[in-house]
């Protein structure tokens, strides 16, 4: 069997929990639905970082996110650090990408051969948080609650020029596929703003849920007395103190979340229908999300947290003449995808991932148990806090902060903390070993302070005199494009009609 295209399809905050295939009941997400049903779906697939550039690094890289040092959304993603896109590329892979990946720093490529748009957020170190002075709000680029304040229909919006772009380019770049001479199998990485925040999408998008009761969070707010250490935090630092969030509003921003979910599936689909027009329904198609959102659970919204609806992630696999569809039990993680590409690309994973290949699960094995980890050191944290999910319980620790754990198979919604209970002291002692076990977390604690300190006076220095900047600028060459006197008009033509044309004889019959 020849080895095979792959498309990997991300989209922006979508929490698995809101989308029909994982038991939702009111988002609708047809092409999605599809893939679920001929495809394999890991019913409990997370992210390893629930904040946008440090999940995708990690997604990329196959190592935990602080391991490379991408601690925020502002921390650089070194140029030395292979990703899966250098490993498909020593494969022989055409490998491209087609909009937001969040990467900082002056490498914008990341091993990727081609990238068709420039990135929607910032390339510098502006985005920097200050563990230094943890009480203080950075209030031009921190969460506020205006998303869900605001929340409806919007016809235009920034979100929504990126997204239409990224979809134009990728369903041409597929189409071209099909036309030119370059016949390496390709790994094409989709990655999509929607459903992100904030909450807007147009008309016909929210009037698909026009008389639909929309479902109220299944956790009611928590008391702010009550919360845990990092939700409070996390109350002050999204400045949910200065908005008063009532009903109406939580049911408008859900509504425009399904939109904006059905808006992504909608994209989807037109991917799904070049590949089938171009004679590349073969390829295997891959979707996921970059971490969850918690969209008014528990009174919360957007990310940041390890419970659930932020860090369970969608991840499904599509390749019928390969695997047959099935669910998988078994908790996996972003770590995994790395390898998992490179085996499906026939080759061997490197050594030093922190994932494993989820390859024998596709083609129906049980995956060995291995706990999922993942980790936070961004924005309202004021020093690492870190999470090891097994088959059955979540435990989330930091130095700074109580710990908290979950018996997910008892309590899904994660309402009761076993954390302080008498009978769990043994269990919390085995955790906290292997917290240890994974971690240094004295170290990272260290870390991430110098590293914040360096780059917040790296971006003050670079903001005097001359700005240069890192964001990718995509180059199109117009005179390698439609057509130019450098070429043959009938070769040209020719060569950019699909499927090739057929001569037709004196009768109307046509002729090779």
């Amino acid at each position: 069997m020849k080895r095979p295209d792959i498309l990997l399809v991300v989209a922006d905050q979508l929490s698995a929990l809101a989308l029909r295939a994982y038991g939702h009941p009111v988002s609708r997400s047809p092409h999605l639905d599809r893939l679920a049903a001929d495809g394999v779906v890991f019913d409990h697939a997370y992210c390893n970082f629930p904040l946008c550039a440090p999940a995708r690094a990690a997604l990329m890289s196959g190592q935990l996110a602080t391991r490379v040092g991408v601690y925020d959304n502002a921390a650089e993603f070194r140029a030395e650090i292979p990703t899966f896109a250098h490993a498909l590329r020593n494969l022989g892979y055409r490998t491209a990408l087609a909009g937001k990946m969040h990467f900082v720093g002056p490498d914008q490529l990341h091993g990727f051969e081609e990238r068709l748009t420039t990135d929607i957020y910032p390339a510098d170190f502006g985005w920097t948080p200050d563990w230094d002075h943890p009480q203080e709000r950075i209030d031009w680029w921190y969460h506020n609650m205006d998303s869900v304040l605001q929340a409806g229909v919007a016809e235009a919006t920034n979100q929504l020029d990126f997204d239409e772009e990224v979809g134009f380019v990728a369903n041409r770049w597929l189409a071209d596929r099909a036309r030119e001479r370059d016949r390496r199998p390709f790994l094409f990485c989709v990655s999509f703003t929607h459903p992100h925040d904030p909450f807007a999408i147009p008309r016909r998008f929210w009037d698909l849920y026009e008389g639909i009761a929309i479902d109220p969070p299944r956790v009611p707010p928590i008391p702010l007395a009550e919360m845990d250490a990092h939700s409070r935090r996390l109350y002050f630092a999204n400045a949910m103190d200065r908005a008063a969030i009532g009903a109406f509003h939580v049911e408008r921003a859900r509504r425009a979340y399904y939109g904006a979910i059905s808006y992504i599936d909608e994209q989807l689909g037109r991917l799904l229908s070049t590949l089938a027009t171009f004679g590349l329904d073969d390829t295997i198609v891959i979707f996921t999300a970059d971490h969850g959102e918690m969209l008014g659970e528990r009174g919360m919204w957007y990310k940041m947290h390890f419970f659930e609806p932020a860090v369970r992630v969608p991840l499904l696999v599509h390749a019928p003449n390969r695997f047959p569809p099935a669910r998988v039990r078994e908790p996996v993680s972003h770590l995994d995808l790395f390898p998992t590409l490179v085996e499906l690309a026939g080759g061997t994973p490197p050594r030093g991932l922190d994932g494993r290949s989820l390859l024998p699960a596709l083609g129906g094995e049980p995956l060995a148990p291995r706990p999922v980890l993942a980790e936070y050191t961004a924005e309202g944290a004021i020093a690492p806090i870190l999470m090891i999910r097994d088959d059955r319980y979540k435990f989330i620790w930091s130095p700074a902060d109580p710990p908290l754990l979950f018996d997910l198979a008892a309590d899904p919604l994660e309402l009761v903390d076993l954390a302080t209970e008498p009978s769990s002291a043994a269990r919390v002692e085995e955790w906290l070993a292997e917290i240890r076990r994974h971690w240094q977390p004295e170290s990272l604690h260290r870390a991430v302070l110098e590293s914040q300190r360096r780059r917040r006076f790296v971006f003050s220095a670079l903001r005097q005199g001359t700005w240069r900047a890192w964001d990718f600028q995509p180059f199109t060459d117009a005179s390698r494009q439609y057509m130019r006197n450098h070429l043959d008009l009938n070769e040209l033509e020719a060569g950019r009609r699909f499927p090739p044309a057929t001569r037709s004889s004196g009768d109307g019959a046509a002729v090779d």
